[in-house]
Parts: structure tokens; sequence; C-alpha cells
């Protein structure tokens, strides 16, 4: 259930602004995008997804950090989640996602901006995303997704809000874009 403080704002339909830079002006604010190496041979590939101390999460604690992996099936939806304390960082591991991002912080300079950015073996990038920007993503393509996704503290229940993929207020066109 998402938080009752938790401001939604109405938005235009659509998929807000498509991510193509870790540099973007348009990147929510607080978001960060890190490229990771993604090293392929002829027996697959070998991505190196955190090294504590450095990287996006360099400064999670090292005892209170949570690594976690999460397959998905294709064409699946997981919108949105919420958090008042935890920071992600996101590695998406196989395949492609279409990730969602959302500035639900009132106090934010970019409250109410979309970000799209679509990430996998096609555009190994790593996300950190913090706390008060709602997040989702649908698996794109034919095969299934991994997300490995590491988090400043323990899996606290009671620290995620949820909101429906399809909310009307966030308004967030799923269907394919370029038809």
């Amino acid at each position: 259930m998402i938080a009752p403080e938790t401001e939604i704002p109405t938005c235009e339909k659509g998929i807000g602004d498509v991510i193509l830079s870790p540099e973007s002006p348009k990147l929510i604010d607080g978001v960060k995008i890190a490229p990771v190496a993604l090293w392929p041979d002829d027996r697959g590939y070998f991505l190196e997804v955190q090294r504590l101390g450095l990287g996006l999460a360099a400064n999670f604690p090292k005892e209170s950090s949570q690594i976690s992996a999460a397959l998905n099936y294709p064409g699946i939806i997981k919108a949105f989640h919420i958090h008042k304390f935890q920071t992600d960082c996101w590695t998406p591991a196989m395949n492609m996602l279409q990730v969602a991002l959302v500035d639900l912080r009132k106090n934010s300079p970019t409250f109410g901006r979309r970000n799209t950015l679509y990430v996998g073996n096609l555009r190994p990038w790593q996300l950190l995303i913090p706390p008060g920007v709602a997040h989702g993503y649908k698996v794109v393509g034919t095969g299934p997704s991994m997300l490995i996704y590491m988090t400043d503290r323990f899996y606290d229940p009671s620290d995620e809000g949820r909101i429906p993929y399809n909310d009307p207020k966030i308004n967030y066109d799923w269907e394919l874009q370029h038809k």
C-alpha cells in the first residue's frame, strides 16, 4: 500500500522522457546511471554486478545491504514500487527491461517527471534509484530477464509502497511504442 502522504501528480498518457545517455539533463534528480562492462565470448558473457565500496552503491552500508535477484518472464510488468528510506541499485543481467521511473518527492526539482530507460544486454547500465522515486519495469523481448539489485538496507515491508502499474494519475503507457 502506498504511504498516505505520497502525492501522485496527474501526468499525460505516455512514457515521459526516454533516457539515452547517463548524462541526460532530463534524468530525474538523484537517479544515477553508470555503464557496466559486459564481456561476451563464445561461452556466453561475464558481467560484474557490484564491488562493495565502489561504484553507484559505494556508500551502501556493508552490514545491512542486501543483494537479490528477480527472474521475470517475457511481457511481465512489475510496477510500481516506492520506498520512503530504501535506495535501490539495479543491474539488469539478462535480456532487456523497459524501466519506468516517476519522481513522487514533493520537494524535488523534478517532481512529477517520468523517465523511461531501456536497459539490459544491449545497454548494460546500472541504475541508482533514490527513495521517493516510484519504479517498475516491463520485460521486453522474447526471453526471460534477470534483474540483480542491491539495496542499502534489509527488506522491510513497512518501507515498501505499491502503486498499480496502470494508476490513472501516473498514466504510464506500457503498450508497444514503436509500432
